[in-house]
């Protein structure tokens, strides 16, 4: 008799076929079930246990004159010291301002349609586009009556398709699955049409979830102990003209940004995935890849700009579902979809500008190694007691990696 498949057992089981499959011993078999928890067992298929991230937060974050807290979930030991310390220079330069986005998805609806009909079907789907909206709302009644649904239809024309764009002001939820729902109604009701429907799906690109936030930062918040302020400002600005002309140094740059996006994001209970795909698509929409963030000098210092597409959610989906994402709503306060993605964006403009201060002035590695010792430091045995001074020592060396942390580890134990 066969073995049954692993979706079919339950976790306590898979763990046991998966610990004699990989010879996994009992210490480490109980650490997997320590680590699992019933609900997210109803989560994901072949669920075994959890895997965790560490978790910290930005405080005195100012936007829109509000002060918050933000939770963030990172593995990379720089990414929330470097949020805190870009936050902290805008705060104590006016904050940032991040004005109230629309919130629509689009469902995308691709027809299979010869270039020498496309004036033609595209003339009859403008042309039937109230019918298309009401075929939208009647799949998804509920998201209507709380004040979204499908709001407007564009036609775009590609080499042997149209898609029908269907914009979908999905309130405070992401709508991925309503937007999905939504266009596969729009999809059936084209087919039953005569049309050669390709594909009804959301597209992850937002442009109708465009979150715009600027911020200003005064020369006093930029200098170092041996640069001016506006020396450091110029840099900055260089850096950012860089990352407009060079996409190897734009997708460095856009990296950093998206180092705190996602790191919010995934502590909001949202899909950082979806966001991660919109804002590099984005960022090469009808140009060569460019930086999403750009800096400007003036008289008093420099003057940020960052504008991403972002569908945030409140409610819906697994957001709020865990104990975890619940406490971090209650942690930052944040009430509405459009005040998250105005804290997350806010959150990526400062990750750039403690990531371009610090490349524009000591380098990058200066306060990055810092964090890395410490985690190199944990890797070769280090007790918590015993961290500090394994850092301390290896701050006093030229070149650092396991073996030399492993060998001033064991000096600090024979003193």
């Amino acid at each position: 008799m066969s073995e049954q498949p692993l979706y079919r057992l339950t976790p306590a089981a898979r763990r046991q076929r998966l610990a004699q499959t990989a010879n996994l011993n009992q210490e480490q078999l109980d650490f997997l079930k320590r680590q699992a928890s019933p609900m997210n067992n109803e989560l994901v298929e072949n669920y075994i246990s959890d895997y965790r991230l560490p978790m910290g937060v930005v405080t005195d974050l100012l936007v829109n004159g509000r002060t918050y807290l933000v939770p963030m979930v990172t593995e990379e030991p720089s990414v929330i010291a470097a949020a805190n310390n870009g936050a902290k220079r805008v705060r104590l330069s006016g904050g940032f301002t991040a004005p109230k986005q629309t919130h629509q998805v689009i469902g995308q609806v691709v027809l299979v349609d010869q270039p020498d009909h496309h004036e033609r079907t595209k003339q009859w789907l403008l042309d039937h586009a109230d019918q298309l909206l009401q075929v939208a709302n009647a799949a998804r009644p509920s998201m209507k009556a709380r004040g979204g649904g499908a709001r407007q239809v564009k036609v775009r024309e590609l080499p042997g398709y149209l898609s029908v764009d269907v914009y979908v002001d999905v309130q405070e939820a992401m709508g991925a699955n309503s937007v999905n729902t939504m266009a596969e109604a729009v999809g059936h009701f084209l087919s039953d049409q005569g049309f050669h429907v390709l594909t009804a799906i959301l597209s992850n690109l937002f442009v109708g979830s465009l979150q715009t936030v600027t911020c200003h930062v005064t020369n006093e918040q930029l200098a170092t102990k041996t640069m001016a302020g506006s020396q450091v400002a110029q840099r900055i600005a260089q850096l950012s003209e860089l990352a407009q002309v060079d996409e190897f140094r734009a997708a460095t740059h856009n990296k950093g940004i998206m180092n705190g996006i996602d790191a919010a994001v995934i502590a909001s209970g949202n899909d950082w995935r979806s966001v991660e795909a919109g804002a590099h698509a984005y960022a090469a929409d009808g140009h060569p890849y460019r930086g999403l963030a750009t800096w400007q000098t003036d008289k008093q210092g420099l003057r940020g700009q960052l504008t991403i597409p972002l569908s945030l959610g409140i409610v819906g989906g697994s957001i709020k579902l865990s104990q975890q994402s619940k406490i971090n709503y209650q942690l930052s306060q944040i009430h509405s979809s459009a005040e998250l993605a105005a804290v997350v964006a806010s959150i990526g403009l400062a990750q750039n500008l403690a990531a371009l201060r610090a490349l524009a002035t000591t380098g990058i590695q200066a306060g990055h190694m810092q964090l890395q010792y410490r985690s190199l430091a944990l890797s070769v045995g280090a007790k918590d007691d015993e961290v500090d001074a394994v850092v301390a020592a290896l701050q006093k060396l030229d070149h650092v990696d396991r073996q030399t942390a492993k060998q001033a580890l064991e000096k600090i134990r024979r003193e």
